[in-house]
């Protein structure tokens, strides 16, 4: 297998030599299992770690290999090596960090597609689309919504969805599939493209790894029903995982997230809530939160009905997401700084005794 059917381009063969990599043996990280990677090349798949000097130059999570990213690395044995460096990427899906205020958890590095999926049946919920868009047009990562299970439910109810779908987010591709009958299948497989790399978003029970074997042609994923007592999604999926499909297209198949915190979206909330940010020009102040300002355009439009009153307020709620994520940040890292002082203040301290 060639670098290229991985899709290695021209773009990354420019940031290797300007980032005088020749010398490294490349190759592109397909799975994570806690600090350890499978990396594939085109020699073949080796279980890899970190050196110690990246992982003591990371300033965080976000600083570590992702599935996606392609690194440089030396291989040690037949089918071990270390990595010496990441690529810079040329995109990256993120979200917060469950549990972990101020901190970025990679979903998949070097996308070109999303694929948002979900369960017509139980899992659908625009405001969850809407936060999958925010955090892909954030990363500049093409999306496209992928409903499953249609064989679930009836014509009419489906075209209810995709009505709803249109309602709040305009211009965006929707694909509606069964795992089960295969409708759909043929209109997926032409929008997957030989070199590009495509990420599947939802959560769990939603049909993904389904989704990964029918469009692999073989069961390479494992798969299960929906809990009966909590009607929730099993985590059948545990780890992110990249395939090359038979056509040439490469899919990135992630465990199912419950959730999606909002980050620094760098124009994501823009991008997706474009009616609000629009009509944001149009209110009477310039620092309009649009709440309870007079003669906000925003909130008039959504009294009179012109916005959704539902968008309108899962917008407001990702802007508070993502001010307390900056602000979360920030502190994180005014403590890493002040915690460096110290460091050296007390090395400082250590040599001078010494002397």
């Amino acid at each position: 297998m060639k670098a290229e059917d991985l899709g290695y381009n021209d773009k990354l063969e420019r940031s290797r030599i300007e980032n005088n990599l020749q010398d490294f043996e490349i190759g592109r990280v397909v799975a994570e299992h806690k600090e350890r990677y499978i990396v594939r090349t085109e020699k073949g798949e080796l279980d890899a770690e970190i050196t110690g000097n990246l992982r003591f130059s990371a300033a965080g999570r976000e600083d570590f290999p992702a599935v996606g990213d392609w690194v440089a690395l030396v291989a040690h044995e037949a089918d071990f090596a270390l990595i010496h460096k990441i690529f810079p990427r040329l995109s990256v899906i993120k979200r917060q960090a469950v549990a972990q205020a101020g901190e970025i958890q990679i979903i998949a590095a070097n996308i070109d597609y999303a694929f948002l999926v979900q369960a017509v049946d139980r899992d659908f919920n625009i405001n969850r689309l809407e936060r999958y868009l925010t955090i892909c047009h954030a990363s500049k990562v093409s999306p496209v919504i992928v409903l499953t299970k249609t064989d679930l439910i009836d014509e009419q109810q489906l075209a209810e969805i995709q009505e709803n779908i249109q309602s709040r987010i305009e211009n965006m591709p929707v694909v509606a599939v069964s795992n089960e009958t295969q409708d759909g299948y043929e209109e997926l497989r032409k929008i997957i493209e030989k070199g590009k790399t495509y990420c599947m978003l939802g959560s769990s029970g939603v049909g993904k790894s389904s989704l990964s074997n029918n469009l692999c042609g073989r069961n390479i994923m494992k798969t299960d029903a929906i809990s009966r007592s909590t009607n929730k999604g099993r985590h059948v999926t545990s780890h992110r995982e990249l395939i090359v499909l038979e056509n040439g297209g490469i899919l990135i198949d992630n465990p199912g997230m419950r959730e999606v915190g909002i980050t620094n979206t760098d124009g994501g909330l823009e991008t997706t809530f474009d009616r609000i940010i629009t009509l944001s020009a149009e209110c009477r102040y310039k620092d309009c939160t649009h709440t309870r300002e007079a003669g906000c355009a925003v909130t008039e439009a959504v009294n009179s009905g012109e916005i959704n009153r539902r968008s309108y307020e899962n917008y407001l709620k990702m802007v508070k997401e993502e001010e307390h994520f900056e602000s979360s940040a920030a502190e994180r890292r005014k403590k890493d700084k002040d915690f460096g002082k110290m460091l050296k203040n007390y090395k400082k301290d250590m040599n001078k005794k010494r002397y």
